[in-house]
């Protein structure tokens, strides 16, 4: 079973160091026969993590290419989160701790008006709910979305983009919370567990219906 990670591993690593490749350039970099290579990529490819294009050559046939996707590119250590909180650091260095909460203040308005087109004054609590629900997954929030005893929405978010950043900023939870009663049109969002302060697998927000 370990050869089989590590091979996988090495066509991932491959892909990301030369761009894109054939089936046989894969064998011949790793020495193993081009059914074994076929067998990973099928797997690759089911996942979303490479996808494969045709490429004309100059004589015979178009040949099959293998690339990473995003979501492949996003597997290899990136340090954004470090990066952005180096950048406020400095900002509120350099422009005082107000400059970085009008920041966050301008992320909120944008996402507002990006969620905006979806999240209309037409629809119902539990309509805007669902689709505010459906939105933070596109961006990776991992949202499970129930209800309890007294009718109140449970909200919990499992991932969160941002939780690095938001534990040395927590205005960026604060936005968020804000974004929410704003978009769901009532003050009745209650924000019970944050993952960034209080070390926790999961944001827990609860919701209380409209009397």
């Amino acid at each position: 079973m370990g050869n089989q990670v590590s091979t996988r591993d090495q066509i991932l690593s491959l892909l990301k160091v030369n761009k894109q490749l054939t089936v046989s350039e894969m064998a011949n970099h790793l020495e193993i026969t081009e059914m074994a290579v076929r067998r990973h990529l099928n797997t690759l490819e089911r996942d979303n993590i490479i996808a494969t294009t045709l490429v004309r050559q100059a004589m015979g046939r178009p040949t099959n290419v293998y690339f990473l996707t995003k979501t492949g590119q996003e597997m290899f250590p990136r340090n954004y989160a470090t990066l952005t909180v180096d950048l406020l650091r400095d900002i509120e260095d350099l422009s005082g701790k107000e400059m970085v909460q009008q920041l966050f203040e301008r992320r909120k308005e944008r996402l507002k008006g990006k969620y905006g087109s979806r999240i209309t004054d037409e629809l119902t609590l539990d309509e805007k709910i669902t689709e505010l629900a459906r939105l933070q997954n596109e961006h990776g929030y991992m949202v499970e979305l129930d209800k309890d005893a007294e009718g109140s929405y449970i909200f919990k978010e499992y991932n969160c983009p941002i939780s690095e950043i938001a534990k040395e900023y927590p205005i960026a939870c604060s936005c968020e919370l804000s974004l929410f009663q704003e978009l769901l049109g009532t003050d009745q969002v209650d924000c019970e567990i944050c993952m960034a302060v209080d070390s926790e697998p999961h944001c827990f927000y609860k919701i209380k219906p409209k009397k």
